[in-house]
């Protein structure tokens, strides 16, 4: 006797197809739960001031389903057995509005859905092996510093290698 898993995890290419959030919603939906919640993560047209016309995703295929499914076992954990998770990334280059991210949590309440979808989401932005490459409107494009090199405390190894470091107040979202 075999039983579905309560963690549903995905990397797209873009070549593929988008994202589906209603199929994230669907899979984390249960007679049994008053509560479902969603994170949606779309590419924005301008960041750190600068005119974005894209970016594009690389990432660890089989690395980053392991962060993805600790992170969903961690919420299992913290937030109790009556939990469904989805999560899904994108990869490759994504256009302005694309999704590049869906986190949805299901649970009996509200407040464990809106908690484990949360902690979903920081363990993907924060420990995933994904890297950003942001483009912009002039031509050039560079690698983002995004939230897996971010630090609470400055470090010198951490200082030589990003040329400033991340903090609760580094201006990312966190």
């Amino acid at each position: 006797m075999t039983t579905e898993s309560p963690f549903q995890l995905e990397l797209r290419a873009v070549d593929q197809r988008a994202l589906d959030p209603a199929a994230a919603l669907e899979f984390v939906s249960d007679p049994g739960f008053g509560g479902i919640t969603m994170f949606v993560g779309r590419v924005r047209n301008a960041n750190h001031g600068r005119d974005v016309t894209g970016v594009s995703y690389s990432l660890f295929v089989p690395l980053v389903l392991k962060v993805f499914e600790r992170a969903c076992r961690e919420a299992a954990e913290e937030f109790g057995p009556r939990l469904r998770l989805h999560v899904s990334h994108a990869h490759g280059w994504l256009g302005i509005g694309d999704l590049a991210v869906v986190v949805a949590a299901g649970t009996p309440h509200r407040d464990e859905a809106f908690r484990a979808c949360r902690k979903v989401i920081e363990i993907v932005k924060h420990e995933s092996p994904i890297w950003k490459k942001e483009h912009y409107s002039d031509g050039d494009s560079e690698w983002s510093e995004g939230c897996s090199l971010c630090v609470r405390e400055a470090e010198p190894t951490a200082a030589v290698l990003t040329s400033h470091v991340h903090g609760p107040d580094c201006g990312h979202d966190h």
